[in-house]
């Protein structure tokens, strides 16, 4: 993708999506009571009250730092938390009258605290006047825009790939496969020589989703790009599809025994733990956490990643690319001129570039003075080549899908269910109606 005006991810696939719903399963630098107090202060003081998700965090405190440079009276609280508890606790404040100024708001549709439900709701502002809504591309606008309206802010794109320990590796003289039958080979090896291959941290419900996403662009999306279509007409169905193919090499994995123990009982921090000293070799996982497992590691230099093949021919490898969790402005604000004037801000190219910088993802427009993380190299030329393939949650229909789909994966690694039987529970997810 060359810099300039063009787009992430690429031009043809991304129109089916662009949702990232996983960010903010980090460990949380406010814990929920604080969370909970800090949001019962109200707008008292003309401060500016915003609640993110915790790998928002960094990007934010950077931010609010350079903002109150040119604005040195503004005044803002922060409280940051993981997802679970702002799917529950800021949506109820939404609807009750006491919402945070700004908040977390996750891409397109899918869960209780997306752009889409919430629009529907007539929880969020429109954002639409703000100058750089006009350079998101028509394709993002399941992402960002509801009945022609801009209710989302997100920085860019992040990428779903297996996030590795380069020293491990290198001390079981391996490389990053990319094939299929390289990466069982490559796991093989590890396991021989006492390394976990990949973590999992399937206790974190968010966690046990992004091992099928990065399967499911090349079992599905690869031979089928109408796919999508064709669930919403009813004429497709999760257990009929190339999801049954991706369901079963994620069990596969699990059964040739290349997974840590007890993944059910394993969590995201420990996951990232494991990868970032050693213990586990990779994990799969979002390019906009690769900067805590740096942090966690005592080199954080050893961290890095490359796409996870889920098929046989490394020249028609499919990834995973999706909108980066965002902010939304509450419909009820109390601060909602400074909040406005905050977001327009974060809007920039500078600003961009920034978020994305401190989150290891793609900003949504590119220019001259944007630096990439090194990282993300390997997966340019594939979102160039338009075989990158929206987060596959964006265009389900309600917010049962994904938890089902949490469900079913649990359920499936702890041998309660089978593939057809996981896939069944999400295809009646599915059917519900919002």
């Amino acid at each position: 993708m060359s810099t300039g005006s063009r787009s992430l991810p690429g031009r043809g696939t991304v129109s089916r999506r662009g949702l990232l719903r996983v960010g903010g399963g980090v460990v949380a630098a406010t814990a929920l009571p604080s969370l909970l107090t800090a949001c019962g202060g109200g707008g008292s003081g003309g401060k500016v009250r915003i609640v993110g998700v915790a790998d928002e965090q960094k990007p934010i405190t950077q931010l609010l730092a350079a903002y109150r440079k040119s604005h040195p009276d503004f005044k803002a609280s922060t409280s940051f938390a993981p997802t679970d508890d702002v799917q529950t606790v800021v949506r109820t404040q939404l609807a009750g009258g006491n919402a945070p100024d700004i908040h977390v708001l996750y891409p397109g549709s899918g869960s209780a605290m997306s752009m889409v439900e919430l629009a529907k709701a007539g929880l969020l502002a429109d954002l639409s006047d703000m100058a750089w809504t006009k350079t998101i591309p028509k394709s993002f606008d399941a992402a960002y825009r509801r009945d022609g309206k801009t209710y989302l802010y997100s920085a860019g794109s992040s990428i779903i790939g297996a996030i590795y320990n380069k020293k491990v590796f290198a001390d079981a003289g391996v490389k990053p496969p990319t094939t299929w039958s390289e990466l069982l080979d490559v796991c093989a090896t590890l396991k021989a020589k006492g390394i976990i291959p990949i973590a999992l941290g399937a206790q974190t419900p968010w966690v046990t989703q992004l091992i099928t996403y990065a399967l499911v662009p090349n079992a599905v999306y690869a031979k089928d790009p109408t796919f999508d279509d064709e669930m919403a007409a009813g004429r497709a169905t999760f257990a009929d599809s190339g999801w049954a193919d991706a369901m079963g090499k994620y069990l596969d994995l699990q059964k040739r025994g290349f997974f840590n123990d007890h993944p059910d009982g394993t969590t995201y921090e420990q996951q990232t733990s494991m990868v970032a000293t050693g213990k586990a070799a990779m994990a799969v996982q979002v390019s906009s956490v690769l900067s805590v497992f740096r942090a966690a590691a005592k080199n954080p230099d050893d961290l890095s990643m490359f796409p996870f093949p889920g098929g046989d021919d490394p020249a028609q490898l499919w990834i995973p690319a999706g909108i980066v969790v965002g902010l939304g402005v509450s419909a009820r604000a109390k601060n909602a001129t400074k909040a406005r004037q905050f977001i327009e801000f974060l809007g920039t190219q500078e600003n961009l570039n920034a978020w994305t910088t401190a989150v290891s993802a793609i900003p949504l427009q590119r220019d001259s003075t944007t630096k990439l993380d090194p990282a993300l190299s390997e997966f340019l030329p594939i979102i160039d080549a338009d075989r990158a393939v929206p987060f596959m949650d964006q265009r389900w229909p309600n917010a049962e899908v994904q938890p089902a789909h949490f469900a079913a994966v649990q359920d499936l690694l702890a041998g309660k269910t089978d593939v057809k039987g996981a896939l069944t529970q999400m295809d009646k997810a599915y059917g519900k109606k919002s």
